[in-house]
């Protein structure tokens, strides 16, 4: 089969297209014919192998698994002897740990049906980037109807889908993005739209009950003055710690000490996959309450490229490879 796959870490330079076997299927496992895979974060992540405090995890000197992408929607080709609840020819999405292939092989509690009402491709944009917002908002915002919530990176892959979640929530949701998102951010249910690149939201006159940060590129102290005193910041991810530590000791680590001598409660989140969270996910898309958005779609042998525009920012939705 073809695939995405990489030796070394580095620039998207590292990524070839190659021929690769299909790999083999666990007993608890689901062997996925792909259609399409998500391109997000974590694709650069373990591309380049920073931060490098991450590395114990992905692979000290090279990536421990060659094939990129984790986001995955296609149908099912094989499954385990202990899988049940999974048949071949189920179109499914979930996360498939190398995603950008003709197949890849995903645990069985990591899938589930595939929406009716969503394409291939909006079903790829959805899992990691939503159960992430998912996960912010219920989880760790605690969001209840009525209450304030500013997203900040509100166009991105999980910035859009907090957007959509809060609103499901009953919220009222504010959302922070450049100049040219502003009409994009209203269509999905933004109530209002902050153009940062005019306003200091954290300047302290407004203030909101849950902000989800998926920029990650303000200081702590900054974003507190645009909490109400019981407020809760959520740290989703970013580039504030540099190429050694990214921003883990600002959300995962600072946040929740300072959290001990202050009001407001500061959390940082990583990204988990569950599936009883992706069935809540794929419960809201039915719903219609929520719709993943593709921004761009490459093919698979343009996966490179891909990741180029992602590292580039300000994209709208998230980037799709298709197979």
């Amino acid at each position: 089969m073809k695939a995405i796959v990489q030796d070394r870490y580095g620039s998207a330079d590292v990524l070839e297209f190659q021929d690769i076997e299909v790999p083999a299927v666990g007993d608890d496992q689901v062997l996925v014919q792909v259609r399409a895979a998500g391109a997000g974060p974590d694709v650069w992540h373990v591309m380049t192998g920073m931060p490098y405090i991450a590395r114990p995890a992905l692979g000290l000197r090279r990536p421990k698994l060659r094939v990129r992408g984790w986001d995955v929607a296609g149908t099912v080709e094989a499954v385990g002897s202990k899988v049940t609840d999974l048949h071949v020819g189920d179109d499914v999405m979930g996360a498939g740990e190398g995603s950008f292939a003709g197949f890849t092989v995903a645990s069985a509690d990591k899938l589930v049906p595939k929406p009716s009402r969503l394409s291939f491709e909006e079903a790829a944009a959805a899992p990691v980037s939503g159960v992430t917002a998912l996960r912010a908002l219920r989880d760790e915002g605690r969001v209840r109807p009525g209450q304030r919530v500013l997203v900040i990176g509100a166009s991105g892959g999980v910035g859009s889908l907090a957007v959509q979640i809060a609103r499901a929530f009953g919220a009222h949701v504010t959302g922070v993005a450049g100049t040219s998102k502003a009409e994009f951010l209203r269509s999905i249910g933004a109530d209002e739209v902050i153009d940062y690149t005019r306003e200091d939201f954290t300047d302290g006159t407004r203030r909101w009950d849950v902000i989800v940060d998926t920029a990650g590129r303000r200081p702590l102290r900054q974003l507190r003055r645009a909490l109400t005193r019981k407020g809760t910041l959520v740290v989703v991810g970013g580039d504030g710690g540099g190429r050694w530590t990214g921003g883990f000791f600002r959300g995962i680590l600072r946040g929740p000490l300072l959290s001990l001598f202050v009001g407001q409660r500061l959390r940082g989140l990583a990204t988990k996959i569950q599936q009883d969270d992706l069935r809540a996910l794929a419960e809201l898309i039915e719903e219609g309450k929520v719709t993943p958005v593709v921004g761009r779609t490459y093919p698979l042998i343009e996966a490179a490229d891909a990741v180029r525009e992602l590292e580039r920012g300000h994209v709208r939705g998230k980037i799709v490879v298709t197979v």
